[in-house]
């Protein structure tokens, strides 16, 4: 029930993914069951692999995400959180309030041990592959310690979804010089260097993209403002063009050719393609997404959490830190 368009996205995302792995997959829409089944139903949809399980509250983006747990025990998000926390179901997608769906987790379903904070990354093409950034939101404070278990989620996640053997890791820093930076990032570096990981030492920004580090870390607050930055360079990228093209009809035409070659171009900043990204470090697959999500991030998203499933990588965190 959370996101911009919910529920209709989300149920649509949902029927996608049914609909293409109807012998596989079994999704169970949560939310309000009277809305949910009439839009089934006024979509003609009737699927044995979709389940709906009826939630009657919902958590807004107005309300205090950690509060949440107890003033919304009966939300979409909680009683989702439920389903997994008892084995019913194998993972848990939300476009919800972010905030309220990484506390909600947290508290319902409990840490890995070993991992004093969960993290969340965003994936970023290179022109050698991908990179990840950990973490990009989901605690703005960060102790040295913090950073160091980002790196190993990081690393696990990377080597198991994308098939990166022992990636390069690499701190976020204002230099590349290992005495640069703040206090968290200097002794960050002391316990990166120390540990099994490949680490390679301090980045800076402009290296995010160049495809030399798979995994890159920093706290949560210079995550979340790089990943935002980010995203609105590909919005000026297009009002730019939209800006050229209507300055004339030879310029509309020449945009018009370019258009399909740019769009291949940028294919890989497309969120919808990814769909989410997973909260690596809480006890259960809980993959968090875009609020204004389409059908197709959405049902991305859904495979996003079977293939943190099929190829466990939550119990590859875990044996590493036992």
């Amino acid at each position: 029930m959370g996101g911009d368009f919910a529920p209709k996205n989300e149920i649509l995302g949902a029927i996608e993914a049914a609909r293409e792995k109807p012998d596989t997959l079994e999704v169970y829409l949560v939310g309000n069951e009277k809305l949910i089944r009439d839009f089934l139903k006024s979509n003609n949809t009737e699927l044995n692999n979709i389940k709906v399980v009826d939630a009657s509250d919902v958590v807004s983006m107005e309300d205090i995400p950690t509060d949440t747990y107890k003033t919304k025990p009966y939300s979409s998000m909680n009683i989702a959180l439920n389903l997994l926390k008892e084995k019913k179901v194998d993972g848990v997608v939300s476009v919800g309030n972010t905030g309220a769906f990484t506390a909600n987790s947290i508290l319902k379903l409990g840490r890995i041990p070993g991992v004093g904070r969960p993290t969340t990354g965003a994936l970023f093409p290179t022109d050698s592959g991908i990179s990840m950034l950990f973490d990009v939101g989901a605690f703005v404070d960060c102790r040295p310690n913090h950073l160091y278990e980002f790196a190993v989620m990081g690393s696990i996640y990377v080597s198991h979804a994308f098939g990166v053997a022992n990636p390069k890791v690499g701190l976020l820093s204002i230099g590349e010089e290992k005495n640069k930076g703040n206090e968290v990032t200097l002794e960050a570096y002391k316990l990166l260097e120390k540990s099994k990981l490949n680490f390679i030492g301090n980045i800076e920004g402009r290296d995010i993209l160049n495809g030399k580090y798979e995994v890159i870390i920093c706290d949560g607050f210079t995550g979340n403002i790089v990943v935002k930055f980010a995203e609105s360079v590909l919005g000026l990228i297009k009002s730019k063009f939209i800006s050229y093209a209507r300055k004339g009809f030879l310029k509309k035409i020449w945009v018009g050719l370019i258009s399909k070659t740019l769009k291949a171009a940028l294919k890989g900043f497309d969120y919808q393609d990814h769909g989410g990204v997973p909260l690596l470090g809480v006890n259960g697959v809980c993959i968090i997404g875009h609020g204004n999500s389409s059908p197709l991030a959405i049902k991305n998203m859904i495979y996003k959490a079977e293939e943190m499933v099929s190829k466990k990588v939550n119990e590859a965190i875990a044996n590493y830190f036992a």
